[in-house]
């Protein structure tokens, strides 16, 4: 049998992100969500700590506890994870919240220049959505048009930015995979499957399979899974090659249906998930090479 060179032996790991607050988890749903600066700092480090290596963030107004575009606000919040994490990967949101212009949506990645970011794939409906009884409760169009995948792809290899290509069914995919024709993102592209957001698609073995199957070759990807999609999806990521993401962005409950007492036990069940699987926990270090992020 041949010795595996590193980077197979790299891509065997498997990298854990926590997205610690998404644009609509309040404390009123659990207690944890971060929304100071120091917050968020103690929270990205008790995630680093247990196992993480990287954080997703929308930043909050600290007042209101809303997802915030403020530069003003977002400036010492990333810092400030900065400060007390120094090895940890930051991805920021370039979503941020609903009604707001793409200029004010990328003007944070050029401001701060994270290690990654996130691009999103195709307009759509997007709600919070009562599952059970079908009942909607909050949706907007959440906007995406080619032009702005073109101008965010631009802009975060400008300031070398690794984007993760989030991806809710499988038109973003194909999205993607069109535009790239032109270019512009730089290989090997790292994907984020999105299942349970309610006008995407739920996680079924099925809608894996066919994300899976579409991926370009040589492409690093990780699983996050809204609520109950949480647990499926991360398994089939551990299982299958890829990487998993958790925190009280996509699920304020654990496993067990109780309330998460941070971000940082997803983080640990996370682990558990990796080595129950077979695989090992990637350090931050490893998870730059793995999701070939820009050097600096």
């Amino acid at each position: 049998m041949r010795e595996k060179h590193v980077s197979e032996l790299l891509r065997e790991k498997v990298v854990i992100s926590c997205a610690l607050t998404g644009g609509a988890t309040m404390k009123y749903q659990n207690e944890s969500v971060p929304y100071t600066p120091e917050e968020f700092a103690e929270e990205s480090y008790k995630c680093w700590q247990s196992g993480a290596s990287v954080v997703h963030i929308h930043v909050r107004d600290p007042d209101t506890g809303m997802a915030t575009e403020d530069i003003d606000l977002i400036r010492p919040t990333i810092e400030g994870i900065r400060e007390r994490c120094p090895e940890l990967i930051i991805n920021m949101s370039s979503a941020i919240r609903p009604f707001i212009s793409a200029e004010e949506r990328i003007f944070p990645i050029k401001e701060m220049q994270p290690d990654m970011a996130s691009l999103n794939t195709n307009s759509m409906n997007f709600a919070l959505a009562d599952h059970a009884t079908g009942e909607i409760k909050l949706e907007f169009i959440f906007e995406n048009t080619f032009q702005m995948l073109f101008d965010f792809a631009s802009t975060m290899r400008e300031y070398k930015v690794k984007p993760e290509l989030e991806v809710y069914d499988m038109s973003g995919l194909y999205n993607v995979m069109l535009a790239n024709k032109q270019n512009i993102l730089d290989d090997p592209l790292h994907f984020q499957f999105v299942f349970g957001v309610a006008g995407g698609v739920p996680f079924s073995p099925g809608n894996f399979a066919r994300m899976y199957e579409a991926l370009p070759e040589g492409s690093s990807w990780s699983v996050c899974g809204v609520g109950p999609n949480q647990i499926a999806g991360a398994y089939s990521a551990a299982i299958y090659g890829g990487h998993i993401r958790v925190g009280l962005e996509d699920n304020t409950r654990m496993y067990n249906r109780e309330l998460a007492k941070g971000n940082y036990e997803q983080v640990e069940w996370a682990v558990k998930v990796t080595e129950l699987c077979g695989r090992e926990v990637a350090t931050p270090k490893e998870a730059r090479e793995i999701f070939n992020l820009y050097s600096r």
